[in-house]
């Protein structure tokens, strides 16, 4: 029997795998690195070592260390959860050596998995039907287009389409210093990229006595850079003889290996309905959730079982219904998906499941994966499960760095998807439109702004009645009230003109508008980032109301205390005889107004701007904080062309291109290999020609 269970990772999964322990009555162990130091799941679990460093190479992949914690905190079991070292057969023995229970497949099984290439061998004996591996020196333009995969990789590292064949040979180097960097191994091979296909993949779950089971499909087609956005169980549009064959195919997987726990076995499927061995993942998923709902299970829990030498039932449960997954990520899809950065003061949404690594106030870093949570609905029919996830998404409350949200509501949403008509390039194709600006935005995001004015002139402590609050009723007509806001992050400036009539309300850009009420809300709240929110620090202010959610925490923000947010306050508006209400909150200069229809985030414009903010023309900027991990060959002085890749930033586990912005002269190269950087750091200056 297990009875207290060390996880070697973090966030997310290491909450996920608390969660089940303490309905089975397991103390646990979670380790931190000095970055994850406040994190939720250090707090969460009964014991926490610390793994000094911030950097995943002294921290989290250091196997040794995690051994060593787990003996010292008294573990006598390791869960890897997914990721870092969760799949490295060398750490796995490591555990099983220290005399711990291993809750994973054996060491074997998972070095035969661990490259792809040999993978792909074992597959072919066991009879599983796969595409065939191209030599890198024999591709010809009748191959085209290709893919360069990484042989140890995963989550979309050391993966490259290629369209061109002039362009394969600097590809074939590109993968393989970005595998070399990511996995500590160069090994690549180039196989047939299939365009259209779905990404469909079987769970199986093994126990130690031979029964295998397979628990349906699932579907990942939609992807960013080849990681998986949205996934669903069951996979839909696939006819029976297809569900058989992937059942089957998993099931030799498995037995080919000797496999042991949970684990998934991955396939491309073809337009004509083929399904080709993609690769096999020797740990647990994670889009698992969207599996444990429809099958009524708890893989964690049935992990934790199987390691302790339980036996499955013969045949696992039938599933029912269907659940899509959403994982809501801090970037910004309509600028090349760049991670996001900050505090993350609010996630809350209402009435679906969401599995989340930070919580409200923690700091979100460029350490890690840029994944604040999964968002998962759950209804009878796949229409259902979509329209709750979208519903959900629309309405969440979501405080802080720029995310996903809204392109996964539009995803959700879309014809293509709605009908099951998606392959693994859905995103890239339909990109442009899911990040553009809808058409009404115009409008809605103005009165949005015009109510976070109203929110902002009614917190005015000058006077208790809402006239004066909102600059007060004057005898004779005078200059409007002024404010002025910029969208983010799109930059978009709005100014908000109104007046205080006898009348009422008289607001320039909407006349139609009455203002119905201005609650500024009731008090501030004091918080200090997660020790605060944990208990260690006296919160300061009003109480929260029984059963009400986690207050808003405040982030960084100009002329703000990094300690104070204001509670919400909330502009109820008649908008041409229709009742609009807004929630809008505040933190420093931001200003986050939430409706039924969405979120609107607007930065608070001072009155005299600064007249010395300015860039030089040419100067490129850091985009984010991250390290400098290539530099191309080129140096001070070299003509370079517009778009020509200057440098590489690795932050969040992506590598991110920095190009010259225009045909020119390179004239100054600040960065340099291993070069740490801070946002908005330079990093080179092109002068463009004349």
């Amino acid at each position: 029997m297990i009875r207290s269970l060390l996880v070697a990772n973090r966030a997310e999964i290491a909450r996920r795998v608390f969660r089940t322990c303490r309905d089975l009555g397991i103390a646990t162990v979670a380790v931190h690195s000095d970055a994850d130091a406040g994190a939720p799941h250090a707090g969460e679990a009964d014991a926490a070592v610390r793994l000094p460093g911030d950097a995943p190479a002294d921290t989290y992949l250091r196997g040794d260390l995690l051994v060593e914690a787990a003996l010292a905190a008294g573990a006598d079991a390791v869960h890897p959860g997914y990721g870092f070292l969760s799949e490295h057969a060398d750490f796995a023995r490591a555990v099983r050596g220290a005399g711990l229970v291993w809750v994973g497949p054996p060491p074997e099984a998972m070095e035969a998995m661990a490259s792809k290439t040999r993978a792909k061998e074992i597959m072919r004996k066991a009879g599983v039907p796969l595409l065939d591996p191209i030599d890198p020196a024999e591709v010809t333009a009748g191959d085209l287009p290709v893919l360069v995969k990484a042989a140890a990789g995963g989550g979309g590292r050391g993966m490259r389409v290629v369209r061109e064949l002039d362009a394969l040979p600097a590809e074939l180097d590109s993968a393989r210093a970005e595998a070399a960097s990511a996995f500590g191994d160069g090994e690549i091979f180039v196989e047939p990229y299939m365009e259209g296909a779905r990404h469909v993949e079987v769970q199986v779950l093994a126990d130690t006595h031979g029964t295998v089971w397979t628990l349906g499909t699932r579907d990942c087609s939609l992807q960013r850079r080849h990681q998986k956005v949205i996934e669903e169980a069951p996979a839909p549009g696939l006819d029976g003889e297809l569900r058989r064959t992937l059942a089957e195919s998993a099931a030799n997987a498995a037995h080919a290996i000797g496999y042991e726990g949970a684990g998934t076995v991955e396939f491309l499927v073809s337009p004509a309905g083929r399904a080709y061995f993609l690769e096999m993942n020797t740990r647990l998923q994670v889009e698992h959730p969207v599996t444990e709902e429809i099958h009524g299970l708890d893989l964690v829990a049935l992990q934790l079982r199987i390691a302790e030498g339980e036996p499955l039932d013969p045949e696992p449960p039938a599933a029912r219904g269907h659940a899509v997954e959403a994982r809501l990520y801090a970037e910004d899809p309509a600028r090349d998906w760049r991670p996001q950065t900050g505090v993350l003061h609010r996630l809350e949404v209402a009435g679906l499941r969401v599995d989340a690594g930070p919580a409200d106030g923690d700091a979100i870093g460029v350490h890690y994966d840029p994944m604040l949570a999964k968002v998962i609905a759950v209804a009878p029919t796949r229409a259902e499960a979509v329209r709750r996830l979208a519903h959900g998404l629309e309405r969440a409350r979501i405080h802080g760095p720029v995310t996903n949200r809204e392109l996964l509501v539009r995803a959700l949403r879309h014809p293509e998807f709605e009908a099951a008509r998606m392959d693994t390039g859905f995103l890239e194709r339909h990109l442009p439109e899911l990040t553009a600006a809808a058409s009404d935005d115009d409008e809605a995001a103005r009165l949005a702004a015009l109510a976070a004015a109203l929110a902002d002139a009614a917190r005015r402590p000058a006077t208790t009645t809402v006239a004066g609050r909102l600059g007060g009723w004057r005898n004779v007509p005078s200059q409007p009230q002024l404010r002025s806001y910029r969208a983010e992050p799109d930059g978009t400036e709005h100014e908000v003109r109104y007046r205080l009539t006898r009348d009422g309300l008289l607001a320039e850009d909407f006349p139609e508008v009455r203002l119905l009420s201005a609650e500024p809300g009731r008090g501030t709240a004091a918080r200090r980032g997660t020790a605060a929110r944990r208990g260690t620090e006296p919160t300061l202010g009003a109480e929260p109301k029984p059963g009400a959610g986690p207050r808003p925490v405040t982030g960084p923000g100009p002329g703000a205390d990094p300690g104070q947010a204001a509670t919400p306050a909330r502009v109820v508006l008649d908008v041409a005889g229709v009742r609009r209400t807004f929630e809008v909150t505040a933190y420093g200069d931001r200003r986050y107004v939430d409706t039924p229809q969405g979120c609107h985030v607007f930065t608070a414009l001072p009155r005299f701007p600064d007249p010395t903010a300015r860039t030089e023309p040419g100067s490129l900027l850091a985009p984010m904080p991250g390290t400098v991990v290539r530099v191309a060959g080129v140096k001070a002085g070299d003509r370079v062309e517009a778009g020509q890749p200057l440098l590489w930033l690795e932050a969040m586990k992506m590598e991110h291109r920095v190009t010259a912005p225009a045909a020119g002269v390179l004239t100054a190269l600040h960065a340099t290999p291993g070069h740490q950087v801070e946002v908005g750091a330079l990093l080179a200056v092109v002068t463009a020609e004349e």
